[in-house]
């Protein structure tokens, strides 16, 4: 759990830097910031994506993912958590309600989504090995100073979802491990990918709403659509 206690604490620090830096910036500064962040993270995604090895495999997990997390409605969920959030510890702070939500959804989602959190957390249950979290630790901490500065306090509480979520899959390393492998590696990335252009057209362009959250469960059915496609030899 080191490198997750890193990461969480990385986060942290960030936001808070970022919160100060951000009362120095005009609105027109934050903006084209959320603006840069987009358009890398929309890279990003697609360079992920061309790891792909089979583009049926990703379709078809995200298909599935999609309808098991719009009947879970994770997306809702979130949200809830996000408001709970604000109205606990954010009752002495001007922000609005809906940028706060914006700013612990989006960093949630794109703290999560990426390769290094699932590798790293792997990694670092098995063997102790936690050096690629202690990288994405660094990475989130230093996009958080922008990301907080735009979106405000809502992305500090992003590390509680963070250490969380990689926290389980440190835990359970021994029993995901098969995720170490290329194939599934290559296909995990690739839909990770499609999650972040998600997140930078839903979010942080703001050029259409998705509901990038209940995409989540394609993770889980990647290496069974593998597994499937490997029996049928189609993979």
């Amino acid at each position: 759990m080191t490198g997750t206690i890193l990461n969480f604490f990385a986060i942290i620090t960030g936001g808070l830097i970022g919160l100060l830096l951000g009362n120095r910036f005009s609105e027109k500064i934050r903006l084209t910031i959320m603006n840069a962040l987009g358009l890398f993270t929309m890279l990003y995604g697609i360079r992920l994506f061309t790891q792909t090895n089979n583009a049926m495999v990703v379709l078809v997990s995200l298909i599935l993912g999609i309808l098991l997390g719009e009947w879970l409605k994770i997306e809702e969920a979130l949200g809830l958590l996000a408001i709970w959030f604000e109205k606990k510890f954010n009752k002495n702070n001007n922000e609005d309600s809906n940028r706060f939500i914006k700013g612990f959804l989006t960093t949630s989602l794109l703290y999560c989504i990426g390769p290094m959190a699932i590798l790293g957390s792997i990694q670092d249950g098995l063997t102790g090995d936690f050096n690629t979290l202690a990288i994405k630790a660094v990475i989130d901490g230093i996009s958080a100073i922008a990301f907080a500065s735009s979106l405000g306090v809502g992305v500090l509480f992003s590390s509680v979802i963070v250490i969380l979520y990689q926290g389980i899959i440190t835990l359970l390393a021994a029993q995901i491990q098969f995720l170490m492998s290329d194939v599934m590696l290559s296909e995990v990335n690739a839909l990770g990918g499609i999650m972040l252009v998600g997140l930078a057209v839903s979010s942080l362009l703001e050029i259409r709403k998705i509901r990038v959250a209940n995409f989540l469960p394609g993770f889980l059915i990647v290496p069974f659509i593998v597994l499937l496609f490997k029996y049928l030899g189609i993979y």
